[in-house]
């Protein structure tokens, strides 16, 4: 009986014990330095958001000023006769026709008194005729149209007509690209700038030359693109720039953190943009403006595939 009394007086001494350490440890454990800090970090942390981002990279852009018109002769010729009332009696060339300097390009037939005098119209300078009025048993007239228009040299120009302001723009000499209907792209310059704008339009004509390419038909539309000047810095594109009340900004990734910067954006060409301030060469963006972040998150960069792969 004294056995099983021990036994039992040990057992609830050996449970008081047990408690008693438990309790401590917990204790020891709260009271450690950093224990609970440690604890609020692990729950207070948000989980880094994965992002598609682009490298700002270095690129040139051409600042251009567009222009659209008709070709036409850079020089025209007119041919005419003083033969008044003499009647054409043969007609020897045709418009698209090239001809050279004195060459006869119809006959005409006047009488005079009792007898009959054929005389020439000759071309007074060499090129291709693109319009003729000349038609056989027509009658000489200095009021009526030239009988014959030659585009000296076959040389053509683009006649457009573009802003005031863009006209203080322009110099002499400045390369352009011309589209042609039909034809393509044709290089020219910058020939002719007025020095006059239309008071009512506020419109004024710029003549570009674009050669004498045996293609080029008088009339044809044709579209120009003058290059002012060339810039190179950094870009982006498009798509990164995020436009707002405030201005235009870009989300650029600085180590794991977003950082909305605001930027000034240039030409923009083709789906990229120039940044003229706010983002260096090399930089990490946001590939997609508001890709739902904002300025401070933690996010995972992951490079946009290049095109092509």
């Amino acid at each position: 009986m004294n056995t099983v009394r021990q036994h039992s007086g040990m057992v609830r001494h050996v449970q008081k014990t047990g408690l008693l350490c438990g309790g401590l440890l917990a204790a020891a454990a709260l009271l450690q330095p950093g224990a609970s800090h440690a604890q609020n970090n692990q729950t207070v942390t948000p989980a880094a958001r994965a992002v598609t981002t682009v490298k700002a990279s270095r690129a040139c852009f051409d600042e251009t000023i567009q222009v659209t018109g008709a070709v036409g002769p850079r020089n025209e010729v007119l041919i005419r006769s003083d033969r008044e009332g003499a009647q054409i009696s043969q007609v020897l060339v045709e418009a698209g026709d090239s001809v050279s300097s004195g060459q006869v390009l119809a006959r005409l037939r006047q009488q005079e008194g009792q007898r009959t005098t054929d005389n020439a119209v000759q071309a007074s300078a060499a090129g291709v005729i693109f319009a003729s009025a000349a038609v056989v048993g027509g009658t000489v007239s200095s009021a009526g149209e030239p009988l014959f228009r030659i585009a000296r040299d076959n040389e053509m120009e683009i006649v457009g007509e573009t802003t005031a302001d863009s006209m203080a723009r322009l110099k002499l000499e400045l390369p352009a690209t011309v589209e042609i209907v039909g034809v393509g792209d044709i290089a020219g310059k910058v020939r002719l700038i007025a020095t006059s704008v239309n008071p009512t339009t506020q419109l004024g004509q710029v003549h570009i030359s674009i050669g004498n390419d045996p293609r080029l038909r008088v009339g044809v539309f044709g579209k120009a693109t003058i290059r002012l000047s060339q810039r190179c810095g950094p870009s982006l594109p498009l798509s990164a720039v995020l436009y707002g009340t405030g201005g235009q900004f870009v989300q650029v990734v600085r180590g794991d953190r977003v950082e909305t910067r605001r930027v000034e954006v240039g030409i923009v060409r083709q789906g990229a943009a120039e940044l003229r301030s706010g983002v260096s060469d090399g930089e990490i963006v946001v590939a997609r403006s508001g890709s739902f972040v904002r300025d401070g998150d933690i996010v995972l960069s992951v490079p946009a595939p290049q095109a092509g792969r």
